[in-house]
């Protein structure tokens, strides 16, 4: 869905003047189109997750389809929670990661580290305090049948050039075989990865139980869809 400066500066609760303000000094990502800026929700939630900007609730209304969509409880079991994966740098990790994550046997993992990699080579994935959030420009290029986040807890931390200037030692790597799907996961990661009890759960490399219990008490606060 592409978005207008209008749909923007209420997504992110600002005035419109802010969102041009943000256009002009190069900051957000946005594309002009017939003399009017369009921008892609995912693009535009990524930078406001990146700068701890605050969005509106209305990031979580979906639009209406047949098919349900995962909770990230549903998406974390399905790709699981990993200890002490290896890497030396960002790229070395990433490999490491994708050969760790639970995928069918039919996916090119050499294909998805490179499209991992691309994105990374347009804007860093690094949301800050040690945090990264992996994923693809365009989920449907992978095939995949279930959406899924693995989170993955690196035996050492590696610069990831995040925003903040930490290295990066748990990465939330998304994968979905759905624009949909993406945007649904990714927006309430957003969300979840704000929550003071997870974040520190996170931060100390607690037991998977822990973790996906306080994920758990945050979906009973998010709409259900």
């Amino acid at each position: 869905m592409q978005l207008t400066v209008q749909n923007v500066a209420e997504l992110l609760n600002v005035s419109e003047k802010t969102v041009y303000r943000w256009i002009n000094d190069g900051s957000l990502p946005g594309y002009r189109v017939s003399g009017q800026y369009r921008f892609y929700r995912a693009e535009v939630l990524e930078w406001a997750t990146s700068r701890k900007i605050q969005v509106s609730p209305i990031i979580f209304v979906e639009p209406e389809s047949p098919t349900p969509l995962p909770s990230l409880l549903e998406a974390l079991h399905a790709g699981g929670i990993h200890y002490r994966v290896g890497g030396a740098d960002r790229d070395s990790a990433l490999r490491c990661v994708v050969d760790t994550l639970r995928l069918p046997e039919e996916v090119d993992r050499d294909f998805l580290l490179k499209v991992l990699l691309a994105r990374e080579g347009l804007t860093s994935t690094g949301i800050g305090d040690g945090l990264a959030v992996p994923h693809v420009r365009n989920p449907v290029v992978l095939h995949v049948n279930r959406p899924m986040i693995s989170l993955c807890f690196l035996e050492k931390p590696v610069d990831f050039a995040a925003i903040d200037g930490k290295p990066v030692h748990a990465l939330f790597t998304l994968i979905s075989p759905t624009v949909r799907a993406h945007l649904h996961l990714l927006s309430r990661l957003a969300f979840a990865l704000r929550d003071a009890r997870l974040k520190e759960a996170v931060m100390r490399q607690a037991f998977h139980e822990e973790i996906l219990a306080e994920l758990h008490r945050l979906e009973e606060a998010l709409p259900r869809k």
